[in-house]
Order: structure tokens, then C-alpha cells, then sequence
């Protein structure tokens, strides 16, 4: 180890997160199996990926585990909160991601985590309709409800510290208002005055697991902690947050396939994108209030990479367009199909066609366990705030935008960021720089 100044990671990281359905339940099983050897966590970076540290003589290639402290996967301590009252071996049977036979062996586990009452709001996703919700509860009840959530899972499990992750539905859209949003006392009012147009269900769980003392991750691409009003709570509590949405199948895809056009210097007349998926998340987003949330992240990755105003001979008037359609016979088997039109010498027209296969749940489940892992390091080493270095994860990468910043979507500069901030904390030299 080197000079690192981050905290140890001693004790049990607890990981609560918001929705038990086909992601964190294959999440869970996964980790469980690892952990019993039964299977190999693929696809996390935190598992498998080598950091280079030094130059020259000095040079080392390292699993992140020895350049700085990680929860180990025995460390972890699951719980969650869900507006379907199956507990987790039920809903990874249900999701119907993963076999019978590979869930068994952590049945026992699996059933002893039972879902807490879910702060839920009908109309921000009308499409579920789970009875294992608080009933009646303002805004701020909500808050102070989950608040006693954690801290009663902190007793109950003994664990040192706690990470909440959100998995649960793509909710409605709300637009962000500067007079609702824009300070922490701003949001507070809005609470306590049981705003529910202007308050979504998932910013009370930001906000309580802020105040807990928990990191707080968006996986969906709701609005929730895109707010300077949580930006400002997390500095004052100290604590990182990172959002949102994350990136799977089609926006990885995208995040790392446009970095090809963009460097060969290739024109670009449009890019068609078509998603069909079942599982719950195709239902909620067939709905057009949630769809639009998901258009709105999922549109921006292309723009940030493939600039129009740097290069206007070839990204002026691209057509994108992306598309989301609910096949229930698909189930977590989705497919995102790819259409692009590019053009070449001279302007002669050329066409890519990508066809990705892929499974959600299989994607996501190692990103749940890296951006908790890293979410819980970000937070021993004192950092708070906006984790940009979590962008490589994310469809649509939090950032200032009261500023003007743009957000990385390059996948291979959110990579460049993800390494240097891991040299950092590790007590290296962040030697890589994004031109």
C-alpha cells in the first residue's frame, strides 16, 4: 500500500438499496455466490481491473484493492426497500434472469432479506401497484421514516457503514425549479409542505441517506440528486452522491463506439437507436411522463462526444433519435439495435448497424457493486459532493450545469477519470491527462 490517507475499511458495509427486483436481486445472488466461490463476479472493475501507478522503473499494474482500502465482498450486509413485499430468493425467482440452480445455493441468505416499506407515490410510476408502501405519509414523513429505516438496519446488522443505492423504476419526470430545487432550504420547504409535484419519492431517500451519513447513488435517470439543493446537502453532510442512470447495454455502446467516429474524423448524418425490453422497467417506461425522463438521458451522451460546434463539416444536423418499446416476451433479454448513417471522402454515405443482445440485469449487477464500493471509499477518503470519477459508469454523468460544465460521456476519458481519481486516493501521482 502507499501513502493513502483514505480511512480503512474496517467493519461491515451495509448496501441498502431502493427496489428489490431483477437488478439487485441478481446483484445479491451474485455477490453471495462469489463469496461462497459458485460463481465469478465478471464485469466488475473493482473485482478484475488493473491500475497502473508509476512511471518508469517504478511502474506497477494493480487490482484497485491494493492501491487503496476496499470493502471486501464478505463485508457486505444487504437490504433493501420495495413496494413488492417478496423478499429477495422470491424476486430473483420471479425476475427470471438467472436459473434455479444458480439461486439455490444462497436461498437461505437471500430469504432473510426482506424489503422495508417503500416510500412510494402512485403517480410518479402508475404502472406498479405493490401494497408494501407507507401509507399516508407527507413528504417530510417519508424523510423522517426512511431516516429511521437506516438507523434501524445499522442496529439490527451491526454494520459500520451504509451505502444506498436506488435500482428501483425510472419515475415521472420533473423538470428541475430553481424555486423548489435550488437550495437546501428551498427543498426542505417544499418537503415539510408535502410538495408532491415538485418532491419525487426518490429524493426523500437522498435525502435521508445523506443526512444518515450514507452515500447516496442514482441508478435510475431520475432528477433526484441533479439538484444543487442535494449538491449543497452533501456538502454539508459530507458525503458523495453519483447519478445517474446506469449505463448497460446501448449508451456503453454508444459512449464507446462514437469515440471511433469522432476519432478517425468520419461525418455523421444520424444515429438510430431502438431498444425492445420486458421486465418491470419496460413496463414503467412504456408509460410517455417516465419515457421522457430516460429520452433526456439517454439523448445526451452522443452530443458531449460528437461535437457539432468543434467540427462543423461533420456533426452539423445529425439525426438521433432514440426509441424505448415494451416487449414482455423479452423479459431481461433485451436488445438495442443500432442504426447509424456516417459519410466518408468526398461525402459518400456509409452505414454501421449494431446489434446488441444483451441482459440488463448481467450488465448492471457488477456496475451496483462498483459504484457502491467506490461510492463507499469516495466517502472514507473525505470526498463529498458530485463523484465525477463515477461518470465511466453512468448514462448521464452528474455535473454543474448552474455552471455551464459539460459532462464526460467519452467512455475512454471517464476511464482516464476513474483511474487518476483511484492513483489519488491511493497516495499516486493522477498521471494521465484527457486532452
Amino acid at each position: 500500500m502507499s501513502n493513502s490517507t483514505v480511512k480503512p475499511a474496517t467493519g461491515k458495509l451495509g448496501v441498502l438499496v431502493v427496489g428489490l427486483g431483477a437488478v439487485t436481486s441478481t446483484f445479491m445472488t451474485g455477490v453471495l455466490m462469489a463469496r461462497k466461490g459458485l460463481a465469478k463476479p465478471v464485469g466488475s472493475m473493482t473485482q478484475y481491473d488493473k491500475i497502473r501507478v508509476g512511471k518508469g522503473a517504478d511502474k506497477k499494474y494493480l487490482p484497485y484493492k491494493d492501491i487503496v482500502p476496499l470493502a471486501d465482498l464478505n463485508d457486505i450486509v444487504f437490504g433493501a426497500w420495495d413496494v413488492y413485499p417478496a423478499n429477495a430468493y422470491e424476486s430473483a425467482i420471479n425476475a427470471e434472469v438467472l436459473k434455479e440452480r444458480d439461486i439455490n445455493p444462497v436461498k437461505d441468505e437471500l430469504e432473510k432479506i426482506v424489503p422495508m416499506k417503500a416510500a412510494f407515490d402512485h403517480n410518479y410510476a402508475s404502472r406498479l401497484d405493490g401494497d408494501n408502501v407507507m401509507v399516508g405519509k407527507t413528504r417530510w414523513e417519508m424523510v423522517e421514516q426512511l431516516r429511521e429505516d437506516i438507523r434501524n438496519f445499522k442496529k439490527e446488522t451491526g454494520v459500520d457503514r451504509v451505502v444506498v443505492l436506488w435500482a428501483a423504476s425510472t419515475e415521472v419526470y420533473v423538470p428541475v425549479d430553481e424555486k423548489y430545487h435550488g437550495t437546501l432550504a428551498d427543498l426542505e420547504a417544499a418537503m415539510k409542505a408535502d410538495d408532491k409535484e415538485h418532491v419525487a419519492p426518490s429524493m426523500c431517500y437522498a435525502y435521508a441517506a445523506l443526512t444518515e451519513g450514507a452515500p447516496f447513488i442514482m441508478g435510475a435517470p431520475n432528477t433526484t440528486v441533479d439538484i444543487p439543493a442535494m449538491w449543497e446537502l452533501s456538502e454539508k453532510t459530507g458525503m458523495p452522491i453519483a447519478g445517474k442512470d446506469f449505463k448497460t447495454g446501448q449508451t456503453l455502446v454508444k459512449s464507446g463506439f462514437a469515440p471511433i467516429i469522432g476519432t478517425r474524423c468520419l461525418g455523421l448524418n444520424g444515429w438510430f437507436s431502438t431498444n425492445i425490453l420486458g421486465n418491470r422497467d419496460g413496463l414503467v417506461l412504456d408509460e410517455p411522463a417516465n419515457f421522457r425522463t430516460k429520452e433526456v438521458s439517454k439523448l445526451s451522451t452522443l452530443e458531449s462526444i460528437l461535437v457539432p460546434e468543434e467540427q462543423p463539416d461533420l456533426y452539423t444536423d445529425y439525426y438521433h433519435k432514440v426509441r424505448i418499446n415494451y416487449y414482455p416476451p423479452r423479459n431481461d433479454n433485451k436488445e438495442g439495435w443500432d442504426n447509424i448513417d456516417i459519410f466518408g471522402w468526398m461525402g459518400y454515405p456509409m452505414q454501421i448497424k449494431i446489434d446488441f443482445l444483451c441482459r440488463d440485469s448481467i450488465l448492471a449487477a457488477p456496475l451496483c457493486l462498483d459504484l457502491v464500493i467506490l461510492s463507499d471509499l469516495a466517502a472514507r477518503a473525505g470526498r463529498h459532493g458530485i463523484q465525477r470519477f463515477l461518470s465511466f459508469f453512468l448514462k448521464s454523468p452528474m455535473h454543474d450545469y448552474t455552471k455551464g460544465e459539460i459532462p464526460v460521456n467519452h467512455l475512454f476519458k471517464q476511464y482516464v477519470m476513474l483511474k487518476n481519481a483511484i492513483r489519488e486516493m491511493g497516495g499516486y501521482e493522477a498521471d494521465e491527462e484527457i486532452d
